[in-house]
């Protein structure tokens, strides 16, 4: 029997670590001589008080929602994928290629395409650190850190040596056609009626987000493949003993991990700059793990987690724009909330676990 119910899992134990991080960011922010409701106060505005806040909040959200579901199908087979960050990458190499070389009539082919391309990049950069994990018994963490410097390489190179234009001092590809420009929320929402800032960068893809929750949700939990990952993933000699090959899961969720964020490119390379830029992630593999983390690997908490990392950043951005607080200390207070959703669970959950299995025996 569990020692507490499962709706405390999902929701009190990351509700209580989330008021954790704020109470102490809220100090930091006192010790800094600024005033915390007011700094609260100005995120929310900045991030969910306008069209245009929402735009940026979303488009964040994107990002993480990609990068959240990679890390959670590669934990849901007990795989701890770090190298979101390098397959995102090469998954914007990948939609690039397709985005310039390929002629396309219209965004709805390119977009397909740019995701299939970027999917594949992506899968292919979790591929090897999967079969060195699954032939050579390799971390899956040490080979997937080292893969994302090495990402980071592979990338500088194309930028610099192949794809820059001609006469470019900026390590950046051409800018892609008008045919493959991805329609913003704005022209999405605008025939509906409901007016969407046309300034913020939050596109079609986040759609394409939420269709891969749908995906993931469906995969895990009403597949066999679905079942052979979660039951690997908590037992490898049962597992063995029922028949389910260790090498095939390691690799097949793995590659499913590296796909989801790989397509993480048809939101900020294709979606938002419109061409492939060296630093085009921007940490969004990393905060996936976070995101994960907080969602408990299940599609519908990585949404919420997303959304939620979302509007830091860009709260974040506004306390920076509007306020004495440094930047720094608003990557202080995302690495708080981190910290308790992620590091310190179990400073939550043991308390929490005594007081429902007291409270079980009191009622026996």
């Amino acid at each position: 029997m569990d020692k507490m119910p499962k709706w405390a899992d999902v929701v009190l134990i990351p509700l209580i670590s989330l008021l954790l991080a704020a109470i102490i960011s809220a100090l930091v922010i006192l010790g800094i001589g600024e005033d915390p409701v007011e700094a609260v106060k100005l995120m929310v505005d900045g991030a969910l008080g306008s069209t245009y806040g929402w735009g940026y909040t979303l488009y964040y959200a994107t990002n993480f929602l990609f990068t959240g579901l990679a890390v959670s199908v590669a934990f849901h087979a007990r795989m701890f994928n770090i190298g979101g960050e390098g397959q995102a990458m090469l998954g914007g190499l990948g939609a690039a290629l397709v985005c310039l070389f390929i002629p396309w009539p219209h965004w709805s082919l390119a977009l397909i395409a740019a995701a299939t391309g970027a999917a594949i990049f992506g899968a292919a950069w979790a591929a090897i650190p999967a079969y060195l994990q699954a032939k050579r018994g390799s971390h899956i963490v040490i080979t997937t850190i080292m893969f994302n410097f090495i990402a980071a390489a592979v990338l500088n190179y194309f930028l610099v040596n192949l794809l820059r234009p001609a006469g470019s001092m900026d390590p950046a590809t051409a800018r892609f056609p008008e045919a493959v420009h991805l329609p913003k929320l704005h022209d999405i929402l605008a025939p509906l009626g409901i007016e969407f800032s046309n300034r913020a960068p939050a596109n079609i893809s986040f759609l394409l987000a939420i269709a891969a929750c749908i995906f993931v949700w469906l995969l895990i939990w009403r597949t066999k493949l679905g079942f052979e990952i979660r039951s690997f993933g908590k037992s490898e000699q049962g597992a063995l003993y029922a028949g389910i090959s260790p090498v095939k899961i390691t690799m097949i969720a793995m590659l499913i991990s590296g796909a989801l964020a790989g397509m993480m490119a048809t939101n900020n390379v294709m979606g938002e700059a419109e061409r492939l830029v060296l630093n085009s992630t921007e940490g969004a593999g990393f905060i996936g793990i976070a995101v994960a983390l907080m969602g408990r690997s299940h599609p519908f908490g990585v949404f919420l987690a997303a959304i939620l990392f979302g509007f830091l950043y860009q709260g974040g951005a506004e306390l920076a724009l509007w306020t004495k607080i440094p930047r720094e200390l608003i990557v202080v207070i995302q690495a708080l909330v981190i910290l308790f959703t992620g590091a310190l669970d179990n400073m939550v959950r043991m308390p929490l676990e005594k007081i429902f299995v007291a409270l079980r025996k009191g009622k026996a």
